[in-house]
């Protein structure tokens, strides 16, 4: 044997070594109704300093004893819960013991063992799974995920989210949290699988009816002031049931939505379409940019079934951009037959809140490169203030 190994073996012990561990095992396992908490206290403190200096064997001992005392010395807990996975194993899968800080602490100082354990356990609280998808391991995140016991926090599902662009594997099973919000979806959805992107849709789009009702007086109040104040205005046209532009369609060189869309499905789509196509729905170009250029083709139904285009123009888009209908006669594309079936599905209503929700994120003036598109397509950069939440959901789908 090397001189190396023979340096890094256990120590021999003694047999008087080996019954005090024991014996101190026994008296800080005890229930509280057998032993003053004086005494518990002093006998924890002795075993954790001689635990310092025996082997695994020991330790392993000792956290098997202790796994199911709820009364044990947290110090020796949360030592032996940070050893080596094999002794902190029993004590993670079964203590009771351990609070919401301890649990904190044993995942920053421990593997992903120990934290792939931690994840599964139940009734963890907010401030644990924090610090779990802190860390950042994608399997770790998944077992949080598919804990139904472990509750997650506003900014730490906000975490997720953003986690979940670079782990797209993760969208599917965000979507079932009972955490996800509008927010959430709506950013999500643009690098969501098909599958994801459906559900999304048709499940976290509303139909804002009582929003119109409650607040039909009061766009009679911003029309008479001329639409003059920016942050009723942008809160307004999210809210609004109509979705065209009309002023835009004055002023347009096409008669109609339809007039772009059929141009534009003759010649190909360009930058300037993409603007106009823009306006004349109502969204800026940036948005409008954002969905056609979005190689899943979901967001083109959102937009064709939101401005009351037939589904005859939701053909027309996809030639438009020059994508393929057909694969061979009589068999459809699956993307296309995917977009298809999309606006088939959809509400109008829930389409038109969709819509108005990217229009209303994706065009702040939210970090240098959207800045940058939003003014080389002509949005001017100050038209709107920013909003927190829109700014979030802009950075999420855009990057920073």
């Amino acid at each position: 044997m090397s001189e190396s190994s023979q340096s890094s073996a256990p120590k021999p012990q003694s047999a008087a070594q080996d019954a005090l561990v024991r014996r101190l095992i026994d008296v800080v396992a005890m229930p509280g109704s057998r032993i003053p908490p004086q005494d518990r206290a002093m006998a924890g403190d002795i075993l954790l300093d001689m635990l310092l200096h025996v082997t695994d064997r020991e330790r392993y001992l000792c956290a098997s004893r202790l796994a199911v005392c709820r009364d044990a010395p947290r110090r020796i807990l949360r030592y032996l819960a940070q050893c080596s996975f094999t002794v902190a194993r029993p004590l993670l899968e079964e203590s009771d013991a351990f609070d919401a800080c301890d649990l904190v602490e044993i995942v920053q100082n421990s593997t992903a063992e120990h934290r792939s354990v931690i994840a599964r356990r139940r009734n963890l609280c907010v401030s644990v799974t924090a610090s779990l998808v802190q860390v950042g391991e994608p399997h770790i995140v998944r077992e949080v995920l598919a804990n139904r016991n472990a509750p997650l926090s506003e900014a730490t599902f906000d975490r997720l989210i953003a986690l979940s662009r670079e782990e797209p594997s993760l969208c599917p099973v965000l979507a079932e949290r009972i955490e996800l919000r509008a927010s959430h979806a709506m950013a999500m959805f643009w690098w969501a699988d098909s599958a994801t992107r459906r559900k999304i849709l048709t499940r976290h789009a509303s139909e804002r009816s009582e929003m119109i009702a409650i607040c039909r007086d009061v766009f009679e109040m911003a029309a008479a002031e001329g639409w003059s104040d920016p942050v009723s205005r942008k809160a307004l046209q999210l809210i609004e049931r109509r979705q065209r532009n009309r002023g835009a369609i004055e002023r347009s060189p096409y008669d109609s939505l339809e007039g772009a869309v059929t141009a534009a499905a003759a010649s190909g789509i360009d930058g300037e379409l993409v603007q106009e196509i823009g306006y004349l729905a109502g969204i800026k170009p940036v948005t409008a940019a954002k969905i056609l250029s979005d190689p899943g083709g979901e967001g083109l139904a959102v937009l064709c079934k939101s401005t009351g285009l037939k589904r005859d123009y939701v053909r027309m888009m996809w030639t438009a951009l020059r994508r393929p209908i057909e694969d061979a006669p009589g068999e459809l594309n699956p993307v296309f037959a995917n977009v298809a079936e999309t606006y088939e599905v959809l509400s109008v209503a829930k389409a038109q809140t969709t819509l108005r929700y990217w229009n209303w994120s994706l065009s702040s003036a939210y970090s240098p490169g959207g800045l940058r598109q939003a003014q080389d397509m002509g949005t001017p950069a100050n038209e709107e203030m920013e909003y927190s939440t829109s700014q979030r959901t802009a950075r999420l789908v855009f990057g920073n």
